[in-house]
């Protein structure tokens, strides 16, 4: 009777979506965290139940009472749980310092850039190739998009031991145009820091905490371009924690980010609409309000194809968070954006012989008479009804070859004393010039009350050429998307970001020295664009994009890559550079690999057996119970693969992720011994 009793529960329960975790079962845990907040909808679902009204509710006159702790009770010694969380708290895992089963905190991982995904995965935006039967004998390939599988997983601070300690690193490699070798030391500056430019694979927190010794304080600036936290994937988020969990991800990188900083160095972070609210007020918290510089938005899009038919304002922009470490001791630079032609720049400036001879002519007629033409109607003549668009083209392309002669005349604002009683003469005395110095001891001038504003004075350098510019807002839409996917020869179809955009960014501050650092590198953009620049850089990235990853671009661009910004003649790229590539050494990580790669209970069982002799496990997994009873119960071998592949994930001990630097030399790492050098190296350790 109490096991049917219970079934009811668990399948009046299911009733609300809200309580069903991916694979359908009941999420026990959010059950007691709706019990305890009193949630409307599960008190109103078990009082209009006739058998847990009766149970669980006290009928006082026309009103019932919920007996809280009766039915919390009940959920505990019935163990009202998904299979996966009731096998965790069997064999002892925990989470946050507590067994899952009596946990409600969740802290996510995200299935994007900064994790493993699958062993296998060969794209980042993890689509499986299949074959389907088109019923006429032939088979049609299609592709879906892969069911991710991820374990999430968390450590409460006092389980920290070993976790942030330096690591070790391995299978060190420079990369330059004669193409791989082993160095035998990094390179230095008279300040003793390293100089070379740094590719690290391997879990970014880790890696961000194993640079401090050699790199905090000197950083000059960080961009990174971080999972969104969309939803828009195969992971399961829980909802109630679906802001605050990425806010934690972020902040345990940012946290160590920051001392990384030197005293003027900025960061940049790109997100969209999602999580800006969450992540502005995370950056104050962390950076202090006073040192926030800008929020910028940037069109990324335009409204067309698939975008356009979503319900609501088309979605075409993405915003980046501009901080800084000291806001007063950055040196900001003045920034140029090319722009049209400035149509009320309509005068010509004839400025022949004396002051008295000079005349303001219209630009037009100056240009038709320029191109052989008495008049408008002559050319509109000889070109048709096309004419005018003919015609604004001769305009800006004059314009642009004689700025120092095209003016607009534009009224004075705030005129001191003395030009104002020059202002007022010239209303008087109409079509004549007169002339002023201004403070900065250049000349202008004034006519009919008016100042002559030079065309030239729009004219700056964009890219190495001479273009009509306005200043930089914090609107970006002169940065183009489109055609990008083949620049640096890797194939990142989603998330890659115009090297051109990276470049606007490091053109905002005065960068004389320093390095720029982004750890959630991907497909390398960030720091192929330093490179071509001529800045030094450092980027870490864990997953695996093979042919498309970012060792492969910087290779690229080394051997003289003519894509992206290359082709500018302020950059004008044509090879050369190198840089040094690092691997965090592994530990339990290969662990948690050799896992994602198991394809059934049986292989994961077999290799069972070599993680719990070789590995590092979890301090409270129970090894016996869990080979002897629990894995060959049927309940168990019903769990999805992905379920059971958590389950084994999570035993193993997570501060031996990997080796820290002072085990490297133990041989059962077997570290190479060069990399052990240059290990002590990096981090300037004595011999």
């Amino acid at each position: 009777m109490q096991q049917n009793f219970k079934e009811h529960i668990i399948q009046l329960l299911l009733q609300d979506d809200r309580l069903n975790d991916e694979q359908g079962e009941l999420r026990g845990n959010l059950v007691k965290e709706y019990v305890n907040t009193l949630d409307e909808k599960l008190i109103t679902r078990l009082l209009e139940d006739e058998q847990t009204r009766t149970k669980f509710f006290l009928k006082i006159k026309d009103a019932y009472v919920f007996k809280t702790n009766e039915f919390k009770f009940f959920l505990d010694e019935n163990s009202i749980d998904n299979s996966f969380t009731q096998y965790s708290n069997r064999i002892g895992l925990a989470s946050g310092g507590k067994f899952l089963k009596d946990n409600t905190d969740v802290v996510l991982d995200f299935p994007f850039k900064d994790c493993i995904l699958e062993g296998g995965q060969s794209t980042e935006d993890g689509l499986d190739t299949y074959f389907e039967d088109d019923g006429n004998g032939d088979y049609i390939e299609r592709q879906s998009k892969r069911k991710e599988i991820f374990f999430n997983e968390v450590l409460a601070r006092d389980e920290i031991d070993r976790l942030l300690e330096p690591k070790a690193f391995t299978n060190i490699t420079k990369y330059d145009s004669k193409g791989k070798s082993k160095p035998t030391k990094f390179t230095r500056n008279s300040k003793g820091t390293i100089t070379d430019n740094l590719i690290i694979k391997g879990n970014n927190l880790l890696a961000l905490h194993s640079l401090k010794k050699e790199f905090k304080g000197k950083v000059k600036l960080i961009y990174i371009d971080p999972p969104y936290n969309t939803g828009n994937d195969s992971f399961a988020y829980n909802d109630n924690f679906n802001h605050s969990t990425w806010l934690t991800f972020m902040r345990n990188r940012l946290v160590v980010a920051r001392e990384l900083l030197c005293e003027d160095g900025v960061i940049f972070v790109q997100c969209d609409h999602h999580e800006i609210s969450y992540l502005n007020l995370l950056f104050d918290n962390i950076f202090e309000v006073k040192n926030k510089v800008q929020q910028i938005t940037i069109k990324v899009s335009a409204p067309s194809g698939f975008k356009a038919v979503n319900p609501g304002p088309i979605d075409v922009t993405e915003y980046v968070l501009f901080y800084s470490k000291n806001k007063s001791k950055v040196q900001f630079k003045k920034n140029y954006v090319p722009t049209g032609y400035h149509k009320n720049y309509n005068k010509y400036f004839s400025n022949e012989g004396e002051i008295e001879d000079w005349k303001l002519l219209s630009l037009k007629e100056v240009v038709l008479k320029h191109n052989g033409y008495s008049n408008e109607k002559e050319l509109k003549k000889e070109i048709g009804e096309n004419y005018k668009s003919i015609l604004n083209q001769l305009i800006s392309d004059f314009a642009l070859k004689n700025a120092e002669k095209v003016v607009s005349v534009r009224d004075l604002h705030k005129p001191t004393k003395q030009v104002a009683e020059i202002q007022k003469q010239s209303k008087i005395e109409r079509n004549k010039f007169f002339e002023y110095i201004k403070q900065d001891g250049k000349s202008t001038y004034l006519i009919n009350g008016g100042a002559l504003a030079f065309y030239s004075s729009k004219l700056n350098l964009v890219n190495g050429d001479v273009k009509v510019t306005e200043l930089l807002t914090n609107f970006w839409n002169h940065i183009s998307w489109a055609g990008i996917a083949k620049e640096g020869a890797v194939k990142l179809k989603n998330g890659k970001k115009p090297e051109k955009l990276i470049k606007q960014i490091i053109e905002l501050i005065n960068f004389d020295e320093g390095i720029i650092l982004d750890y959630h590198l991907g497909s390398g953009t960030t720091c192929a664009t330093a490179h071509k620049m001529g800045c030094q850089y450092i980027g870490i990235e864990q997953l695996d994009y093979a042919e498309n990853d970012s060792v492969e671009r910087l290779n690229t661009v080394i051997n003289g890559d003519s894509t992206g910004i290359s082709k500018y003649k302020d950059i004008n790229w044509k090879g050369g550079g190198s840089f040094v590539y690092l691997e965090l050494a592994k530990n339990n990580q290969t662990a948690k690999e050799e896992i994602l790669k198991c394809k059934s209970l049986k292989e994961l069982m077999q290799y069972f057996e070599t993680m719990y002799q070789k590995c590092f496990l979890h301090y409270n997994v129970r090894i016996k119970q869990f080979k002897e009873e629990i894995s060959q119960e049927e309940n168990f071998k019903k769990l999805p693969l992905e379920r059971q592949k958590e389950i084994f994930s999570k035993m193993l001990d997570l501060n031996q992720l990997y080796v820290n630097l002072s085990e490297m030399e133990d041989s059962r790492y077997k570290i190479d011994a060069k990399d052990i050098a240059l290990g002590k190296d990096f981090y300037q350790l004595k011999k």
